[in-house]
């Protein structure tokens, strides 16, 4: 099953000449580096692409300047199909689902067609990477060494991941945040020394430019800003998207701190972190892949009912069909079309969002459904305490 997705995709990646466009940026970078050049002072590709990502990541690129293009497309699809498959294997893990190998290569041939992970593949993109990397340090026994460490690497990379680093806090895990942060710092420290003002002026301004990266309105960002952006018609939705981002990511991290459950507790910081970044573009949704696993998981767990197992599947199912149907390329977004479309069509243009904030709901639902009976428990012991204590004095 797994080589006929394959072949498949290779068919149509040659059919339809796939660039790889992000990664003729990555190699840009390293090429940067190798040569001594100015590493924010390009751009590349007919779309005018720019580096966006902080010094030490342009680091790690520095190999790829020196292996020809069409060897470098065949490593990366390879390491990203391998990737996937580590992070079906993962996500199997964190959600405690039993998986036979032959289940995850099946899961694998079929999650190459989730919209995420087939737009990591054809921009040649990391995200697989970096989830691979949280998800694995995140899951890590309490207690093990350097746990958190990943993390900070991941947002050395790519900053986004920091937000991990509230979700430890939020969660209690004091010693893990700060081992996140100094791997974190460590990646900075290292950019440093090698790429000094590229690391300053990344920090100071580049850091800040989020217009550099795109357009924040164009369906291809899937996080507040932009479906709000695309709702009002306004490239600008400024002071409407701050309000909600905070009342997001407030949310977001109240739920994450108040499950008792660590899986939906990592999943809702994750979309959080999605939701309220400016700009989320469509391929950085590859957390859909825990997700599915999780809300799998949950139907098993919950258990002997059978009613919930049956409706924790149909969940999973609709969650990857919103993951598959790429109803955000289906709507008019040709030139500035996206700030023109009709209010019918504005669930079509951001499903990720939606799928998003329902995860949000679903988790603080199950939060409040679970810590309400504990707290009663508390509540009608307290009497019996207290005349057992009258008793002894």
């Amino acid at each position: 099953m797994l080589g006929l997705s394959l072949a498949a995709l290779a068919v149509l990646c040659a059919v339809l000449r796939i660039p790889m466009a992000d990664l003729l940026v990555y190699r840009a970078e390293g090429a940067a580096v190798a040569h001594g050049r100015p590493l924010y002072g390009f751009a590349v590709t007919a779309w005018h692409l720019p580096a966006t990502y902080p010094p030490f990541a342009a680091l790690l690129f520095l190999p790829t300047a020196f292996v020809p293009l069409s060897v470098l497309k065949a490593v990366f699809c390879v390491a990203n199909v391998a990737l996937l498959a580590l992070l079906v294997l993962l996500s199997c893990r964190f959600a405690r689902i039993g998986a036979r190998p032959a289940h995850v290569l099946a899961a694998t041939a079929l999650g190459l067609w989730l919209e995420p992970v087939f737009q990591t593949l054809i921009f040649g993109q990391v995200n697989l990477a970096l989830v691979c990397l949280v998800l694995w340090d995140v899951s890590r026994p309490e207690g093990a060494f350097g746990k958190g460490f990943a993390v900070g690497l991941a947002a050395g990379i790519k900053i986004t991941p920091l937000f991990f680093v509230l979700h430890l806090l939020v969660r209690g895990r004091v010693r893990e945040a700060l081992t996140a942060l100094a791997g974190f710092g460590a990646t900075v420290v290292v950019g440093a020394l090698v790429l000094p003002y590229d690391t300053v002026e990344f920090f100071t301004r580049r850091l800040f430019e989020t217009g550099r990266v795109g357009k924040a309105w164009i369906v291809d960002n899937q996080s507040l800003q932009g479906a709000l952006a695309r709702l009002l018609h306004t490239p600008e939705p400024g002071v409407v998207w701050v309000a909600a981002a905070i009342v997001v990511g407030a949310a977001g991290l109240w739920t994450a701190r108040r499950d008792a459950d660590e899986r939906r507790a990592l999943l809702v910081s994750a979309f959080t972190a999605l939701l309220i970044s400016p700009i989320s573009w469509s391929h950085h949704w590859v957390w859909c892949v825990p997700l599915i696993a999780v809300v799998v998981a949950e139907g098993r767990t919950d258990g002997a009912l059978a009613g919930r197992t049956r409706a924790a599947v149909v969940l999973a199912v609709v969650f990857a069909v919103v993951f598959t149907a790429r109803t955000l390329w289906l709507v008019p977004h040709a030139g500035d079309r996206d700030l023109q479309l009709p209010l019918w069509q504005q669930p079509l243009a951001s499903p990720y969002p939606l799928v998003g904030l329902a995860v949000l709901g679903w988790a603080a639902r199950r939060a409040t459904r679970r810590a309400a009976p504990a707290e009663l428990d508390t509540d009608a012991q307290l009497p019996a305490r207290s005349s057992s204590a009258s008793m002894i004095r």
